[in-house]
């Protein structure tokens, strides 16, 4: 385990990679892919990500860079660590740790990091409620995370300048000093509201100035989030009946339902989806349970109708 910097180390540089001997067999962007089996990584954010093709694109560059950082090694070249501590915005449910989990596994992958784990933290898990009680908890933190990827999620409410009481500069700072110091083995992601977090990066420049790299996560198509529901199902084992014998399809109920839960408030993209279905399962359970004299078929126990979804209070909201 690392030991945090002291205040003495914070204006410490960064260190370099140890340069490859000139004599090291020469490597190729392929055999470095296929060592280190980033490309599985990829291929797996490609697949099992719907959508989001500006994320998928800047995730392919920062490996790419990695890569060739090896490559430089490789020829001698001395390198100095890139610094990759990144800012994720985009409202709830656009899979920002769902893409930081698979970054830690690239990162991890072409020696960037130690061990290529995620921590995933609130403010709450940083800032303490008394004096002398925020330095400890960030540190504990930290140590967690060194050698994978620090997730901070919603990392603005670090900061809140209306309560002179506040003790979240105090976690900012010691945040800042760690993400300088020992950038080749911890990669800091915050994570957030795009319009939150670009005031609080107005508010803090050190902050600012060792984000590297800013990823927006757009929210899903109406589309998009169908192809979702549909990979969720598979994963639980389940499907959408089809509509046989002149009935509605349980998919033509969805659509219709993302339709309408897409204009109210508070909608989560995927995380919306992924709750609705549950309630859709919740009723489907209770719908069997009531037969209780039936042998159910391992159809009948694995398929959602168009009932169990219009039972949804966002049709009864929308009803004239």
């Amino acid at each position: 385990m690392h030991d945090l910097p002291s205040d003495k180390r914070s204006e410490t540089p960064a260190p370099e990679h140890a340069a490859a001997s000139p004599a090291a067999a020469p490597l190729t962007v392929s055999q470095v892919m296929a060592e280190s089996q980033v490309q599985t990584v990829l291929a797996e954010l490609e697949q099992g990500l719907v959508g989001l093709a500006p994320v998928k694109q800047r995730v392919r560059d920062i490996a790419a860079l990695l890569v060739i950082d090896r490559l430089r090694k490789n020829r001698g070249l001395a390198a100095q660590a890139p610094s990759l501590h990144m800012c994720f915005s985009g409202n709830p449910g656009t899979g920002k740790t769902t893409v930081a989990l698979r970054m830690a596994q690239i990162l991890h992958r072409l020696g960037y990091v130690r061990k290529g784990h995620l921590v995933a933290v609130t403010r709450d898990d940083l800032v303490g409620q008394y004096i002398g009680h925020t330095a400890p908890k960030t540190r504990e933190v930290l140590k967690k995370a060194m050698g994978g990827v620090l997730f901070i999620d919603e990392a603005y409410y670090l900061y809140r300048p209306e309560n002179e009481r506040d003790y979240g500069q105090e976690a900012i700072e010691i945040l800042l000093q760690v993400m300088e110091n020992q950038r080749d083995d911890l990669v800091v992601i915050l994570a957030g509201y795009k319009d939150r977090m670009d005031t609080f990066f107005s508010s803090n420049p050190g902050m600012s100035s060792r984000i590297a790299h800013h990823l927006d996560f757009p929210d899903y198509s109406a589309q998009e989030l169908l192809r979702i529901a549909d990979q969720m199902l598979v994963e639980l084992n389940y499907r959408f009946d089809d509509g046989r014998d002149g009935l509605e399809s349980a998919r033509a109920a969805f659509e219709q339902y993302l339709e309408l839960r897409m204009r109210q408030p508070h909608f989560a993209n995927a995380r919306s989806v992924r709750n609705a279905l549950d309630r859709a399962r919740l009723r489907q359970a209770s719908r069997l349970f009531a037969q209780a004299e039936v042998a159910h078929s391992a159809e009948d126990l694995s398929t959602l109708n168009a009932a169990d979804l219009r039972a949804s209070r966002v049709f009864a909201q929308a009803a004239p």
